[in-house]
């Protein structure tokens, strides 16, 4: 596997770019630029591209749309332009940049100058269980004595629908949660004792669907812009208790955060690759089409506020690979519209917990600790089940590297605060 790239992107701190944000990359997101105005951006090495002041430049082609666009604080305008509009803009900078355009140096602002926001407004959530891997281990866990998977899980990708109001920026903090947990006798109300992430994988929405159109996992590309990465921080004492009989609530509700940059689907396109076989044929909806699959690299870190007191790096927790996933992005899409649901710009479907198959590969604490029977050691002496106040989760992915193109996908980063003193 390759060294991931070093960058500093969706911190929180502001920072944009790094290796594997070059030509071959040139995502979208959305930025606080200097002066205060807010507007569409790309990102080239430690720089960010301020797409507003290319399309006023008129240097962006017959694809783009008008600069206004651009001005919005999300990117679901420009994605509702469909994908005529994001590959003749992405194809457009990538001209810019081998030609040296004067525009495009204008365009230029340090990284180090801007704040990077959420990329789109998510109008709806979906979170699946795409992962073989992380539901079989999650079911030994849980239901030791039956078959670790329940029936319908090898025909269909299993899902919830979550919130959207609570998604957020990287670099936010997450506030630790409350919610009933049992105690004995009566569940009672308090703050959760293990608060877990997950760490995933999201595709964006760009061109919606009308109500009553399925769409088919051949028209993915037309549909969905690119990926983001997702951290679902997970309640797993709160969600155990209340996910019978209608699943996750409150254990999931409280946070989500998504990394700033949409990194494209053309540019993931040379690192597409068939994923593994199935166990049984899908229904013919669901059937795969070509190569689906992506070989990106997923790694968490874990940095203990006792460690960076003290000046330790942050310590690797997993590293995967996103094409060990059972279920593919079409077969997501397919399976959320199949009943006609309507999708819109900037809606997200995440993967779910991407753990692959080997031991170290695991996404989330409960596969990692075994529901908190094996803790992990850190290096400033403590352990770990669940996670503790101050921890700092840093989610981060890339494709290629060594002698192929390095893309990355930057990183999702939140830290736990105290839970908030409350009347309840």
């Amino acid at each position: 596997m390759t060294d991931p790239p070093v960058v500093m992107v969706g911190t929180g701190t502001g920072h944009a770019g790094g290796p594997g944000f070059d030509v071959a990359n040139l995502p979208f997101g959305v930025a606080r630029l200097p002066g205060g105005t807010t507007g569409c951006v790309s990102a080239l090495g430690d720089h960010v591209i301020d797409l507003t002041g290319l399309a006023r430049a008129g240097v962006l082609g017959a694809a783009a749309p008008g600069d206004a666009v651009f001005e919005d604080a999300t990117l679901n305008r420009f994605l509702a332009c469909g994908r005529p509009a994001w590959v003749g803009v992405r194809r457009a900078l990538a001209r810019l940049v081998r030609d040296g355009d004067p525009a495009l140096v204008a365009a230029c602002v340090p990284g180090h100058a801007v704040e990077l926001l959420l990329p789109v407004a998510v109008g709806d959530f979906v979170d699946f269980s795409a992962s073989i891997h992380h539901a079989a281990r999650v079911g030994r866990l849980l239901r030791p004595e039956s078959d670790p998977l329940p029936p319908q899980w090898r025909h269909m990708p299993v899902g919830y629908h979550g919130r959207a109001g609570s998604i957020v920026a990287s670099g936010t903090g997450v506030v630790r949660p409350r919610g009933l947990v049992p105690a004995g006798g009566a569940p009672e109300l308090a703050p959760t004792a293990a608060l877990d992430f997950e760490a995933e994988v999201g595709f964006v929405v760009g061109a919606g669907s009308a109500p009553g159109e399925a769409v088919a996992t051949a028209d993915f590309a037309d549909h969905v812009a690119g990926v983001v990465l997702v951290n679902d921080w997970s309640a797993r004492d709160v969600q155990a208790f209340e996910s019978h009989p209608l699943g996750p609530f409150l254990g999931k509700s409280f946070a989500t955060s998504v990394s700033p940059w949409l990194v494209t689907l053309d540019a993931l396109d040379p690192y597409r690759l068939a994923g593994p076989a199935q166990e049984q044929a899908p229904a013919a909806y669901l059937a795969a089409v070509g190569a689906a699959a992506y070989d990106v690299h997923v790694e968490v870190t874990l940095q203990s506020q006792a460690m960076r007191e003290a000046g330790m790096a942050p310590v690797q927790l997993t590293r995967a690979c996103f094409a060990d996933m059972y279920w593919t992005g079409p077969q997501l899409l397919a399976h959320a519209t199949v009943n006609g649901a309507p999708t819109r710009p900037g809606d997200l479907f995440a993967s779910g917990t991407a753990s692959g198959p080997e031991p170290g590969s695991e996404a989330c604490l409960l596969e990692l600790t075994r529901a908190g029977e094996r803790p992990l050691a850190l290096p400033d002496g403590s352990s770990r089940t669940y996670l503790e106040d101050g921890d700092t989760v840093v989610v981060r992915a890339w494709a290629g590297g060594g002698r192929r193109p390095l893309v990355s996908l930057g990183e999702v980063a939140g830290t736990i605060l105290p839970v908030r003193d409350a009347e309840v």
